[in-house]
């Protein structure tokens, strides 16, 4: 413990509790979105049908009858699990915990994409392995480097976000899937597939996971898949599930049930009532056509107010952008004048494990609302005018 660190992210939602300031900062969905009547319909119905049950202890891998329905939605993919190599957890990120609790001895080399999701760094950090971050390209991680670091590392683990990955929001080819697959299935290096923004495609082609059997049976022998209802219902019931083959889920069990026991029995049972009564394609397309337009304005602003030398990633879906500024300018610095002039983001070093990111940083376009963007936006082109502008003076008195 000496050495973990606070999120990032969560200290700076401390900050943007200010209800003045506009925040790009937290991975937060709009609540606009959350079915509250639907939920609240679910939960009397779960008391009234199932009361004294889905207030008692429940098993530890969770729910059947919403791990069947978890299986259900996988088969719509072409994809088959049994509803054995389901495990419900407190959100994914449980799932981090619980894999590196079952999988990683202090030492082990950890496989991540720079950047990567700042609370996986978090999560396995606790347990001391060797970060090795492969740099994240326009399409994903090049399968050279991948294979260069399964031969000079032989880590334990590869942690992935394939679809629109937090923080940059790109998405791995299927080319990259492909070869990434090949390399993986010939290691001893297991693959944790991370999937929280999977359904929230709202341009391009959907594509099967990085960890799929190669018959596509299911998720393979090396794999451990992450998904979540956090972003598609809501984060607040802290519902995601874990899907592994058994000789893994033998050891993630056991660790699940050191730590809590089971996830939250009468959450899981609402949330597959709502499930269950409810037209969820219709209400994860309605998410899907508000982010869409919010990403569209967010991408539109940025290029029409930032100058070329300033990046910006252009995501297919899910809940984020990443922007890179010129070299030499600092994020943190950046950060520091912006919430003066009350508008928030992440900072891009804190998702890396190796000192990297300095300019760059990660703006979130699903919690704000048209107006917000704009005028956020706009605030943050005029911090970055007069930080190049005091620049080029320094510059110019040096000179």
């Amino acid at each position: 413990m000496t050495h973990a660190h606070r999120s990032f992210v969560r200290e700076i939602l401390k900050v943007t509790e200010d209800p003045s300031i506009i925040s790009f900062a937290g991975g937060l969905p709009n609540p606009k979105v959350f079915p509250v009547p639907a939920v609240a319909r679910a939960a009397e119905k779960v008391l009234s049908e199932a009361g004294a049950a889905s207030l008692q202890y429940a098993a530890t891998e969770g729910f059947r009858p919403l791990r069947e329905y978890i299986a259900a939605r996988y088969a719509r993919r072409g994809v088959k699990v049994s509803v054995d190599e389901i495990l419900i957890t407190n959100g994914s990120q449980q799932g981090l915990d619980l894999i590196a609790k079952a999988l990683l001895d202090a030492g082990d080399a950890v496989l991540v994409e720079r950047p990567t999701y700042l609370a996986a760094i978090q999560a396995f950090g606790l347990f001391e392995p060797r970060f090795v971050a492969l740099p994240l390209e326009e399409d994903g991680v090049s399968p050279s480097a991948i294979s260069d670091a399964l031969s000079e590392h032989s880590p334990k683990l590869f942690y992935a976000i394939p679809n629109f990955q937090n923080p940059s929001g790109i998405s791995w080819s299927a080319e990259k899937r492909t070869a990434a697959a090949a390399l993986l299935e010939r290691s001893d290096t297991v693959l944790v597939e991370d999937d929280p923004y999977g359904e929230l495609r709202f341009k391009g082609v959907p594509l099967p996971p990085l960890g799929l059997a190669p018959d596509g049976s299911g998720p393979a022998s090396w794999a451990v898949l992450l998904g979540t209802f956090s972003k598609t219902v809501a984060p607040g019931l802290r519902i995601g599930w874990l899907c592994a083959r058994p000789d893994i889920m033998e050891s993630v069990i056991v660790a699940k049930q050191a730590a809590d026991l089971h996830s939250n029995g009468f959450a899981q049972r609402v949330l597959h009532r709502y499930v269950t009564d409810n037209d969820v394609d219709g209400h994860i397309a309605m998410i899907r056509r508000l982010y869409g337009r919010q990403r569209d304005l967010m991408v539109e602003m940025v290029k029409t107010l930032f100058p070329p030398e300033v990046s910006c990633t252009k995501p297919e879906g899910g809940m984020f952008l990443w922007m890179t500024l010129p070299e030499g300018m600092s994020s943190m610095d950046f950060f520091d004048r912006s919430i003066r002039e009350k508008v928030a983001f992440v900072p891009g070093q804190a998702f890396f494990t190796d000192g990297c990111g300095a300019n760059t940083l990660r703006l979130n376009f699903s919690n704000a609302d048209e107006a917000m963007i704009e005028e956020g936006i706009r605030r943050l082109a005029r911090v970055f005018a007069g930080m190049r502008s005091g620049a080029a003076r320094a510059a110019e008195a040096k000179a």
